[in-house]
């Protein structure tokens, strides 16, 4: 193991807090972990990570290699791959972590193109309705939908996502259409969604003259992930509130129906984020030039 990549191991090592999530991601033994470590530190004559049995975290010194090899790190990796053909120099392990309809609707379906075109890389989706920790995972980049609060991440706005009113013909048969978000309180049922901070279910939000409102919905059943939300609408449980793209083809077929058409809520906001802005590898940003292209037809600007 060369100098460069006793950076990249103290790197991961640093950003993930554990030695054996580095060694994981990295697909090395934790022994070769350690040792690289071992020897960075004896070759720089100082110690670059406190350690003990919970937790790993930079020394000040440690802190302060951290921040320039990073930059370094991403400068040599364009530099290595400057002179490859444009396709050929994607290559290697690219982790993303997006919603699970994203995957399932959106990226799955178009994933075989995308790896045609870049043959040499390889990726890994995870696909949650939660907002994980992108360095703690290991995740090169994740789409989040709605408000984003962590400022250490680097935010790429993609545009914003009409939400519509839905319910399945079984539903409204008997229950009845609504006309006005003041009727759902009496006589009709929505199916609760879960908060991913706080577990507490949201509320039914609409716009009314432009102004945001929010009346609470009777519920018989609780999710906590959009597969389940929309499911348990088709089976009639309730009415729900979605992205377009989600059920368009439910829509086409059927099986749902909008209703409320002039009551809807706020558009919500998509984003990729990403850790470091300089330290943006190329297969990144393939992922992400290709992604908002997927993207675009879904989101309004």
């Amino acid at each position: 193991m060369d100098k460069l990549d006793r950076f990249r191991v103290f790197v991961q090592v640093a950003e993930m807090s554990s030695f054996i999530k580095a060694a994981h991601a990295l697909e090395l033994p934790r022994a070769s972990v350690s040792a690289a470590i071992h020897q960075l530190e004896a070759e720089l004559g100082t110690r670059l990570l406190h350690r003990t049995t919970r937790q790993v975290r930079p020394t000040a010194d440690g802190q302060q290699l951290l921040e320039r090899v990073r930059a370094f790190l991403a400068e040599a990796e364009d530099i290595d791959q400057l002179f490859q053909a444009s396709q050929r120099k994607v290559s290697g392990a690219l982790r993303v972590d997006v919603p699970s309809r994203i995957a399932r609707r959106l990226i799955a379906p178009a994933l075989p193109g995308f790896l045609r075109r870049y043959p040499r890389l390889q990726v890994a989706l995870g696909s949650t309705d939660r907002a994980i920790d992108l360095v703690q995972e290991g995740v090169d980049c994740a789409v989040r939908f709605g408000g984003l609060t962590e400022s250490s991440l680097v935010v790429r706005p993609l545009g914003t996502a009409a939400l519509i009113n839905c319910a399945s013909p079984g539903y409204l048969e008997e229950h009845g259409t609504p006309s006005h978000p003041d009727e759902l309180a009496q006589g009709h049922w929505a199916v609760g969604y879960a908060s991913a901070s706080s577990g507490r279910e949201l509320a039914w939000d609409y716009l009314a003259a432009g102004q945001p409102q929010a009346v609470r919905v009777p519920s018989r059943v609780l999710v906590n992930n959009a597969e389940s939300y929309i499911a348990c609408c088709e089976a009639g449980l309730g009415l729900i509130q979605v992205p377009r793209f989600d059920v368009q083809h439910l829509l086409e077929r059927g099986q749902l129906v909008e209703v409320m058409p002039g009551f809807r809520a706020a558009g919500m906001p998509v984003s990729l984020v990403y850790p470091h802005r300089r330290q943006r590898s190329r297969r990144l940003n393939a992922f992400i030039e290709w992604f908002e292209g997927l993207m675009q037809p879904h989101v309004e600007s």
